[in-house]
């Protein structure tokens, strides 16, 4: 009898796991993100089913591309090599070139999560970026379309990057910002992600919450965030953020991206 009350005692407790694995499984399963989007950059040219490149200075609709920046954007200037997108800087005479892609039209996605593995240069004048623009820019125009910067960063102020947003009720200088000094950021390669849900959008560098933007009153406003964006990548030359002034000496100088992905919520 005592035997068999053991045993009892042992199948009910072994169920009883099994049933709280179930359990947890289907849990991890719910929470489980699904990729959307993965660029490896593994090829050895780009993937233009996926990216635009923008080209030339931005005349005559948009002059020093809205912010006064120095750069002609050109193709020659987007290279893969290695299994990493390279957009270079450089300076030949007295002209300044870089490259600009995105994937307007493309790949445009509405919440979910960006992660974006990227080693940044450095040098006064320079100023990468990894953002994102509203699909009705074309008929909104900038700044309610709305725009995302999930990365930037200025040579001419060393270890800080910038998270910011930009809408009717905050742009260009925006008070939707947040400026974080990483001690070496320009060291090797780091992450930066960005988590879109219809309530907050949250950055983070290298898996640490940096900045979260939530406005209370969310309204066209204050909040264009209800509609799918598309991604953009690009190095400017100077400009109102970037510059004004260049360091000459330092060209050439690559911005290198190892990875992006893209995550639904």
């Amino acid at each position: 009898m005592k035997v068999s009350y053991v045993i009892l005692l042992l199948g009910v407790f072994l169920f009883s796991c099994n049933e709280k694995e179930k359990t947890a499984s289907k849990e991890e399963v719910k929470q489980e993100r699904l990729l959307i989007f993965e660029e490896e950059f593994n090829d050895s040219l780009l993937n233009t089913a996926t990216w635009n490149y923008d080209l030339g200075d931005g005349c005559p609709n948009l002059c020093g591309w809205g912010n006064n920046e120095r750069q002609l954007y050109s193709k020659e200037n987007v290279t893969l090599s290695d299994g990493k997108l390279l957009i270079e800087a450089t300076k030949r005479d007295s002209l300044y070139y870089s490259g600009k892609i995105h994937t307007k039209k493309n790949f445009e996605f509405q919440y979910g999560t960006v992660e974006v593995k990227a080693k940044l240069p450095t040098g006064h004048g320079l100023w990468p970026a990894i953002w994102m623009l509203g699909n009705d820019i074309d008929t909104k125009g900038w700044p309610a379309c709305g725009e995302i910067d999930v990365m930037e960063y200025v040579g001419k102020k060393p270890s800080v990057i910038y998270t910011s947003m930009h809408t009717s009720s905050s742009f260009g200088n925006t008070v939707n910002s947040k400026q974080t000094s990483i001690q070496n950021i320009e060291e090797g390669f780091h992450v930066y992600k960005m988590n879109w849900t219809k309530d907050a959008i949250t950055f983070f560098i290298d898996n640490k919450e940096v900045y979260q933007y939530a406005p209370k009153d969310k309204n066209d406003k204050t909040w264009p965030y209800n509609k799918p964006f598309y991604l953009i990548l690009n190095m400017a030359i100077g400009g109102n953020f970037g510059g004004p002034e260049v360091d000459e000496s330092i060209f050439p100088k690559d911005f290198q991206i190892d990875y992006i992905r893209v995550y639904n919520i």
